[in-house]
């Protein structure tokens, strides 16, 4: 389907062919075990047992491949998806190198874990400079980066990472594969959150793993069945629903993060201003060529948490929420959680608003937030 444009690739992702009297997407098979042939056993037919055997959950893996332009297999969440990669890929003695301003978590189950085993863990802004990787076993990459949204080349770094025997992984949440074609570019390996953008109404935890390497995609496999670490089979259906309205959604929401920059650019009580779709992000040159879309995701600075919280209080359309990429506008203080960043840095999700009643209501919000402190 790769001749195809964006919404129709989404629409009829993972599709079985169709059947007189069957639905278009079949409904969730709920199961734990499933009968078994009492001749031929679990050689008898594909599915056995539910953690490694599930029909909604391989539908929901073709079409995410199909995105993406690999094999997928899905996990219960983002991080269990890239947890699971970093385990299956890295041993002892191996060098891992990380983001240093990408997401927090996987930050911390480097140092609190990967180290614990002995694995050594190097960190490098996504900007870069990326330094030798000759020794490297993996590098992990999350482009644009969250919350920062600064942008990596793919390309090069896919070119510096196989000259020196490294495998490369991309994380590709904030972009999605509407977005931005990482295996296509060179990576080895694509991880995300399907949480946020992917799936987009903020009801459902999933994370995926995509590549096209059978030796990669069978080790994820093999440790995600040991370990247990599968969405359920409602969950697996939602986010397989919610594929076909991903292309609208994020036009809408790229638009509305392009509107939102305009008015903040604009104004001298906001600062730190970022989003990769504008001609004076620093992460534009390489983001306008490598990316076949904007995110709808924005960060910028108020000051301190207090003013955050009083423009979030006077906005209409704006809620505080974590994660990003759903149908309604968010705001995340990034500090509140952990992150190194500023007390008044925020994240801005952009949600699928009418775009000038978005405007104006956060351009109404600031105002009434008022001056910093």
């Amino acid at each position: 389907m790769s001749e195809l444009g964006d919404g129709t690739r989404c629409v009829h992702a993972g599709l079985p062919e169709p059947a007189p009297g069957q639905p278009f997407l079949p409904g969730p098979v709920f199961a734990a075990p499933y009968h078994l042939d009492p001749w031929q056993g679990p050689e008898g037919a594909p599915n056995g047992y539910g953690r490694p055997d599930n029909p909604t959950r391989r539908l929901l893996e073709a079409a995410v491949g199909e995105l993406e332009g690999g094999d997928c297999r899905v996990f219960a969440s983002g991080q269990a998806a890239i947890t699971g990669l970093l385990l299956t890929v890295l041993r002892p003695g191996d060098t891992v190198l990380l983001p240093a301003d990408g997401y927090f978590p996987v930050r911390a189950f480097a140092t609190d874990t990967l180290e614990a085993v002995g694995v050594r863990v190097l960190f490098v802004p996504t900007a870069g400079p990326y330094p030798s990787l000759d020794g490297v076993r993996l590098v992990l990459v999350e482009t644009p980066a969250n919350p920062g949204l600064d942008v990596v080349d793919v390309a090069a770094l896919a070119d510096r990472a196989r000259a020196a025997g490294a495998l490369l992984a991309v994380d590709n949440t904030t972009a999605t594969p509407l977005g931005q074609r990482p295996l296509e570019l060179g990576a080895d390996v694509v991880v995300a959150s399907g949480t946020k953008a992917l799936t987009g109404h903020s009801d459902l935890l999933l994370g995926y793993v995509a590549s096209r390497s059978t030796e990669l995609i069978e080790a994820v496999t093999k440790w995600r069945t040991t370990t247990g670490a599968i969405p359920g089979a409602f969950d697996a259906w939602l986010a397989h629903r919610s594929l076909a309205t991903m292309d609208l959604r994020l036009g809408r929401q790229s638009a509305n993060a392009e509107a939102v920059a305009a008015l903040l650019a604009g104004r001298p009580d906001v600062t730190g201003l970022r989003w990769p779709g504008r001609p004076e992000d620093p992460a534009y040159p390489v983001a306008s060529t490598q990316m076949r879309r904007m995110p709808g995701v924005l960060s910028f600075d108020l000051g301190d948490a207090d003013r955050v919280a009083r423009f979030v209080d006077a906005a209409r359309l704006v809620v505080a929420a974590t994660s990003f990429g759903g149908l309604h506008t968010t705001a995340d203080r990034r500090a509140q959680w952990g992150d190194d960043t500023s007390a008044g840095f925020v994240r801005l999700s952009c949600g699928v608003e009418d775009t000038a009643d978005l405007v104006a209501d956060i351009a109404a919000a600031l105002d009434a937030a008022g001056p910093t402190g």
